[in-house]
């Protein structure tokens, strides 16, 4: 079992569709007039994203997160005084309330039981703080409920053993845009803004939605597989994938993600 099965370069491929979503986070996102003085980036992935966030808001001391040992290789390299990067599970993550910013994009996704862990977020802000998250809610489009059929098949029965293969994440754990609305005002957030958006992706064909997935939600099947296995599953998941999408030049990959905004209501 591969411990790390994150490839920055491959998650990189489509660079300029992955940080669409953070760049319209980053617009909910109001400074005040101190500024922001102090933000975490829980799920940093390799980095680039966290120090664009650092400049664009001025921040003096913003840490990034992540658990994946690749990406924060290459995360330090955007190291700086005032921004840092830490291993660290974000599901877990904690502080007392003493962060303007808590940022996540693209990875909440990943771990359970959202409404505790939003719970544990908010709690690190200070009074004026902001959560600002952005989860995939793509569950349901054939890139991944293809990626299910093919790994319950029994041809793969084997290779995953007893426990069978690892659920899809995304539809394990992510809630729907009204139930988030509902957490952050439990939370006590102020005005609190959630909305469900649809990213049109035009790729060069069908089949570059495979080395999409492959950047993300089939990485927990590899960490699992032998390269073996992990190749022929490659390879079904593509031919059934096509056999369900098209071939298509070029494609339309329509990409649904939540975005949500909240504030802590000063003292």
């Amino acid at each position: 079992m591969r411990q790390d099965a994150w490839d920055p370069d491959q998650y990189h491929r489509f660079a300029a569709e992955r940080s669409q979503p953070f760049f319209d986070l980053l617009d909910l996102v109001q400074p005040g007039p101190d500024g922001i003085r102090r933000a975490a980036d829980l799920g940093c992935g390799s980095g680039e994203l966290t120090a664009l966030a650092a400049e664009r808001f001025g921040v003096a001391e913003m840490v990034g997160v992540d658990s994946s040992p690749a990406m924060l290789a290459q995360a330090a390299a955007h190291a700086r005084p005032g921004l840092t990067f830490a291993a660290g599970d974000i599901g877990h993550w904690s502080s007392d309330g003493d962060h303007d910013l808590v940022l996540a994009n693209a990875s909440l996704q990943w771990v359970p039981d959202h409404p505790a862990v939003l719970a544990r977020w908010v709690a690190a802000l200070r009074p004026g703080g902001q959560l600002a998250v952005q989860v995939p809610a793509n569950h349901d489009a054939p890139s991944h409920t293809v990626a299910w059929e093919v790994a319950t098949s029994p041809e793969f029965a084997e290779a995953f053993g007893p426990t069978g293969p690892p659920p899809d994440p995304v539809a394990a754990n992510v809630l729907r845009p009204e139930e988030y609305a509902t957490v952050l005002h439990e939370l006590g957030l102020d005005r609190p803004h959630v909305r469900l958006q649809v990213y049109s992706h035009v790729l060069p064909s069908s089949r570059d939605v495979v080395e999409w997935v492959k950047g993300t939600t089939l990485t927990r099947f590899q960490r699992i597989l032998p390269a073996d296995a992990y190749a022929e599953f490659l390879a079904r998941y593509e031919a059934r994938l096509l056999e369900v999408i098209g071939h298509h030049q070029p494609y339309l990959f329509p990409f649904k993600r939540i975005l949500m905004w909240g504030r802590v209501r000063a003292a």
